[in-house]
């Protein structure tokens, strides 16, 4: 696998891309990033460090917290909340991923893409592919957790998915609650309004949050709005 580009170079040759073909930007940068050798785009950003400061926003997080990864498919937001967990677990803390989206296997290659192959944090990192996966669920697999384990949600429409739950405003509420209790750190995964991508904005940010039930975003402590592999940080306090 040959060392990429300076990123720039290559956003503006995936833009050209989108140009001359009439793709869509994360196509485009998927298209970029294979001919560079890996798989895609979000991969590709992973070799980056610079990129996903990872260290730095997770220094920023305390137990009890709420916070959003948001962003279009393709952008990294899965790799960066997988970097959360890695510093969390460098730290020695717990971490569990709730996901309909990843088998053991893709989970592995994306931790791998990292630096965190498997075995790396043996004991430390748990995968949950439930289909009862919701606010109740959750509670109920974290009951015994330690203060500072992270827990990932993937994604925060996979709560408002199934009618014989309660809605998503509610079962947000409950982890709300929950989170502040036991001093755990949730983060949630999210999809952005294919809106978004013509909006012109660099970043996605609040407003461009899928939701097709309503709710409160107030509820997150802090924020990741992730475009083309870059992050912008929020935080509330």
């Amino acid at each position: 696998m040959k060392s990429p580009l300076p990123i720039h170079r290559l956003k503006r040759r995936a833009k050209l891309l989108r140009r001359e073909e009439e793709v869509p930007l994360h196509a485009a940068l998927d298209r970029v990033a294979i001919e560079e050798g890996y798989r895609s785009w979000s991969l590709l950003m992973a070799r980056q460090p610079e990129a996903m400061p990872a260290s730095m926003v997770f220094a920023r997080l305390a137990p009890g917290d709420l916070m959003i990864v948001a962003g279009r498919p393709g952008q990294g937001k899965t790799l960066l909340s997988l970097a959360f967990a890695v510093e969390a677990m460098k730290r020695g803390n717990r971490c569990v991923l709730f996901s309909l989206e990843y088998t053991e296997s893709q989970l592995a290659e994306r931790l791998g893409a990292i630096g965190a192959g498997q075995g790396a944090f043996a004991g430390l990192f748990a995968l949950d592919c439930s289909d009862a996966i919701s606010a109740d669920y959750i509670v109920g697999r974290l009951t015994g957790a330690a203060r500072g384990t992270l827990v990932v949600i993937d994604y925060l429409q996979l709560l408002d998915q199934r009618r014989d739950k309660p809605e998503l405003a509610l079962q947000m509420r409950v982890l709300k609650v929950f989170a502040r209790e036991r001093g755990l750190i949730l983060v949630f995964i999210s999809q952005v309004d294919r809106s978004y991508e013509g909006s012109g904005k660099p970043f996605p940010d609040m407003t461009d949050v899928r939701l097709p039930n309503p709710l409160d975003l107030t509820l997150f402590d802090k924020a990741c709005f992730v475009s083309k592999g870059e992050l912008r940080f929020q935080s509330a306090a």
